[in-house]
């Protein structure tokens, strides 16, 4: 059986690992941006800064501090500050609009929110100045001008000159692997984001099998395109290089030029992300291929992998190491996983198989497991499920069954070898480049326009996407609503992933006897 580096019980809490990092790589270098460079030492270092500075601010285990910033070198620091302290992160999608972020703050009753103004023309924190946010205290800006109310960065760090060191190191020793190390929103069928609790032993175990398996090294130079609110990006990417020693270089907004430019300024070895960016980097008219020899590993999934794009993966761009995995939230983002040596078509085909000390299962309706071949609900035990909804034990205990299985809402067929391959999903959800878009959440968000009384959201195939929203409309008794008016209001009031890329307006929606609608029908008219 293979066996990754258990940091659960090595290293214990992020804390930790980061200190272990200092002492294992040293002037290694561990993070860069642009002109600001952090060796192992000097991340640590800046780390630990950030974690008396949370004390300051009254920190307090187990209290929670979000962040709403792009991928920059400031929320590496802040997220490992903060975890350090005993706090837990709570990541906002830098693409949600006001009411969708404090939706995120008011739930999970966040104390400090770190965050950016003026990224991509957003002012995050005058996004929130209607909102009621009685329990956020502190209002933190990484990069921009700082409004009235709220402290700069610099300031904030400043604050932690008054604390002791030692009182830092307390508050470490206090911590373990079953301390909660972050709090992240997902949504569910219900269109209510639900906070998933997890624990640091999970996120270090998992992440550094992960790393274990696809062979991530201190070697490596690591092109973090994935955003670090989402799993992938923090546990992947931020935890996985700490765990591998390699090179983190941020990127905080995806476009394939610059994207290129920094594969070739860096010598970026390893490059993850969904199956889009890999399609559109071999499709771009200024591909200089000369200048992308150093990929060496890249890790994909969230969609269908075409065979072709592997193996043009390897033979164009030069990856020595082509691996697709398959995880959710409430998984820690990881449950199966090809390995490196696995054919081309293996990994288009499936999504791997069980990581090292989880169960994967594929059963039927009354909780039986199937045999190869036959499709059912995917489930999965093991150390890397959630703690449960947060403070929602009813809403854990429909996923959760008696027996630890997690209930993913998946369908799969699982061969003869353990591999799985997804097929379908029970829920709606769908996931459009690389991002989660869940239906009911976006037809809740339609139907507060005036003009819509009926909505109903699909997921059709799109080549470059994977797959994009269709709104099924009814309009409101005596208006007359246009597709482009409704898509231009949408992009105003929620974050453009979710954003329907077609509207189409019809007369009634197709119903059962139960009177729910007929999103099958829907999606043969689509």
């Amino acid at each position: 059986m293979e066996t990754g580096v258990r940091g659960d019980l090595q290293w214990g809490t992020t804390a930790n690992l980061v200190r272990a990092a200092a002492e294992r790589f040293g002037a290694l270098e561990a993070l860069v941006d642009g002109e600001q460079r952090f060796s192992f030492t000097e991340l640590a270092a800046a780390v630990h800064d950030a974690g008396r500075a949370f004390l300051a601010a009254g920190l307090e285990p187990g209290d929670r501090v979000a962040i709403w910033s792009p991928n920059v070198w400031e929320w590496v620091v802040a997220l490992l500050g903060l975890q350090s302290a005993g706090g837990v992160v709570v990541p906002i999608n830098t693409r949600y609009k006001g009411a969708e972020a404090a939706y995120v703050l008011q739930r999970s009753r966040a104390r400090l929110l770190i965050t950016v103004q003026g990224f991509l023309g957003n002012d995050y924190v005058t996004m929130l100045a209607d909102q009621d946010l009685p329990d956020l205290e502190r209002t933190v800006v990484l990069r921009g001008d700082a409004p009235a109310g709220t402290t700069t960065w610099a300031a904030f760090l400043a604050s932690g000159a008054a604390v002791d060191p030692s009182a830092l190191d307390e508050r470490m020793a206090s911590l373990g692997p079953e301390s909660v190390a972050d709090l992240l929103f997902t949504s569910g069928t219900t269109g209510n984001p639900k906070g998933v609790v997890g624990t640091h032993g999970q996120v270090l175990r998992g992440f550094a099998d992960w790393a274990a398996v696809i062979g991530l090294r201190s070697s490596d130079r690591y092109l973090v395109i994935n955003p670090f609110f989402h799993a992938f990006g923090y546990k992947a990417g931020i935890v996985a290089a700490l765990t591998a020693g390699a090179t983190l270089v941020p990127q905080a907004v995806f476009d394939i030029p610059t994207a290129m430019a920094m594969v070739a300024t860096h010598g970026i070895t390893m490059l993850p992300g969904p199956p889009a960016i890999y399609q559109t980097f071999l499709n771009h008219p200024d591909l200089d291929l000369s200048q992308m020899q150093t990929l060496r590993l890249a890790v994909t999934g969230a969609a269908a992998v075409p065979v072709e794009l592997v193996e043009r993966m390897k033979q164009e761009l030069g990856f020595e190491v082509v691996v697709t995995g398959y995880g959710l939230t409430e998984v820690s983002g990881i449950a199966t996983m090809c390995r490196h040596d696995d054919d081309a078509l293996t990994i288009s085909t499936t999504s791997g198989r069980a990581i090292p000390g989880v169960e994967v299962r594929v059963v039927d309706p009354t909780g039986r497991e199937l045999p190869p071949g036959e499709a059912g609900e995917v489930v999965v035990r093991g150390y890397n499920v959630m703690r449960g909804y947060f403070e929602d034990p009813v809403q854990t205990a429909e996923v959760i069954d008696a027996d630890g299985w997690l209930h993913t809402g998946d369908i799969g067929v699982m061969d003869d070898r353990g591999y799985l391959a997804i097929t379908d999903r029970i829920k709606d959800m769908f996931i459009t480049g690389g991002f989660n878009v869940y239906p009911a959440e976006v037809e809740r968000l339609l139907l507060l326009h005036p003009d819509i009384a009926q909505t109903a959201v699909i997921g059709l195939a799109d080549e470059r996407m994977g797959e994009v929203g269709v709104a099924f409309v009814v309009a409101t008794a005596g208006t007359n609503p246009t597709p482009e008016a409704i898509i231009a209001w949408a992009r105003q009031e929620m974050a453009n992933f979710k954003v329907p890329r077609q509207v189409r307006i019809v007369p009634d929606l197709p119903m059962n006897a139960s009177n729910k609608v007929l999103k099958t029908e829907l999606r043969r008219q689509a």
